[in-house]
């Protein structure tokens, strides 16, 4: 939200109360001195006129998870376990999940309760790649890589994958890079040489790269420089 309708939608502030306020330079957001009206103020700012506290911030919170095989992608299900069910936070009914992966699919995950980061992670827009490591019930051919590298025709969405990094590393296991987040469609690319995907575990997401100190099913919060890649 603007600086300036933040204040506004204060009953104590009228428009030129703002307008005075903000070019005396008398309003702080985070600890600096703004007089730009179209600063943006999110619910972790923290907000001061003079000395005066208008918005305390709620902190931003962000983890990262080793999500187990058998598990749910999900804040709540009345079946199975889901993802939240591991993480024991206070108000953890505020947090999401940043990409969401398969029932039985494991390796890293994501969880905030700061929209704009978790949406700058995930939009299609950004082409963050995604990292997995496969194995496969049939061996995996030398003539996979060129068809991965060129997509995949999804008739149910009519439309063709984008461009995605196969890297063979033995007969049934390979590391497979690619910047969507289609239903399935890991599993669909394997599909298509009827090939089952038998282990599907995500390394990477971007910059970040699963702590290799996390057991499945354990957690950690994210460290400043790794928040402030995305």
């Amino acid at each position: 939200m603007r600086l300036d309708r933040f204040l506004s939608n204060l009953p104590r502030f009228s428009r030129k109360d703002v307008r005075l306020a903000l070019l005396a330079g008398r309003l702080q957001v985070d600890g600096l001195t703004v007089k730009d009206p179209l600063h943006d103020v999110r619910e972790f700012s923290h907000v001061m006129l003079d000395d005066e506290v208008l918005q305390v911030g709620k902190p931003a919170r962000y983890f990262m998870l080793h999500k187990p095989p058998g598990c749910v992608s999900a804040t709540t299900d009345p079946q199975h376990p889901t993802v939240l069910d591991l993480v024991h936070e206070p108000d953890k009914h505020d947090l999401h999940i940043a990409g969401r992966l398969d029932f039985n699919t494991s390796g890293l995950m994501l969880i905030t309760n700061d929209g704009q980061w978790s949406r700058r992670l995930t939009q299609p827009a950004t082409k963050l790649p995604k990292v997995y490591y496969v194995e496969t019930e049939q061996d995996i051919g030398e003539h996979y890589v060129q068809k991965f590298a060129e997509g995949f025709y999804f008739a149910f969405e009519d439309l063709t994958t984008l461009p995605a990094r196969l890297t063979i590393l033995d007969h049934r296991r390979a590391r497979l890079s690619i910047v969507e987040g289609r239903y399935h469609q890991v599993k669909r690319m394997f599909g298509f040489y009827d090939n089952k995907v038998v282990r599907l575990h995500r390394e990477s997401m971007g910059p970040l790269v699963l702590d290799p100190a996390l057991r499945p099913g354990r957690y950690r919060p994210l460290t400043a420089e790794e928040i402030q890649q995305i």
